[in-house]
């Protein structure tokens, strides 16, 4: 019982240390997303968002066995729906990644890279808070498209010149490429097939 009212404690100081912090920056900056966050705030986030990850989900381990099919399936699905924060590359630099507050990270880096399976389907699915990762889960599909993602996500740093090249081609076009933008958000077909975690829709 100790325990448990030690870690509830802990977690409360560092939620309320986390709050001054956040507070403090606001007062100072304003609400403006201009700036980088600082180390301390970044630190702080990430040992929450590590904390707020149920300790099953992190341990679960990838049920899609790895395999070319899996990956290209996990390539095709993250041109259509992620590039556009986080890059074909994943580096985070692109017009979207880089005015996002926290900044889209570069996922080749071991901040992503270290991350188990399981806290990568995680945050696939459920997305996080106070940050531009959406959910992906529940009524928008995932699954098992999100676990070959997870399989993208590892390949990001052996990609290929051809394709990055077939990526490019996967990504969603602009408007002056006639794609109904009301029909792209709701998942329908656009000029190309739509295409979500390697099936056709």
């Amino acid at each position: 019982m100790r325990a448990i009212v030690r870690i509830v404690g802990v977690i409360l100081a560092l939620i309320g240390f986390g709050t001054l912090v956040v507070g403090g920056t606001f007062m100072a900056r304003g609400v403006s997303a201009q700036p980088q966050p600082g180390k301390l705030e970044s630190g702080i986030a990430l040992r929450l968002r590590s904390m707020a990850i149920p300790a099953a989900a992190k341990n679960t381990p990838n049920p899609v066995p790895p395999s070319p099919d899996a990956v290209k399936a996990g390539m095709d699905h993250f041109a259509d729906h992620c590039a556009v924060c986080h890059g074909n590359d994943g580096t985070g630099d692109t017009e979207m990644g880089r005015h996002l507050y926290p900044r889209a990270p570069d996922m080749r880096q071991p901040a992503t890279q270290n991350l188990s399976d399981g806290e990568l389907f995680y945050i696939i699915e459920n997305g996080v808070r106070l940050t531009g990762m959406p959910a992906w889960g529940g009524e928008h599909g995932g699954g098992e498209s999100s676990w070959k993602l997870v399989h993208f996500i590892r390949h990001l740093s052996k990609l290929t010149p051809e394709e990055l090249k077939e990526m490019k081609r996967l990504n969603p076009k602009g408007p002056d490429e006639q794609i109904d933008p009301d029909e792209f958000l709701k998942g329908g077909d656009t000029p190309r097939e739509h295409r979500h975690g390697g099936e056709t829709k």
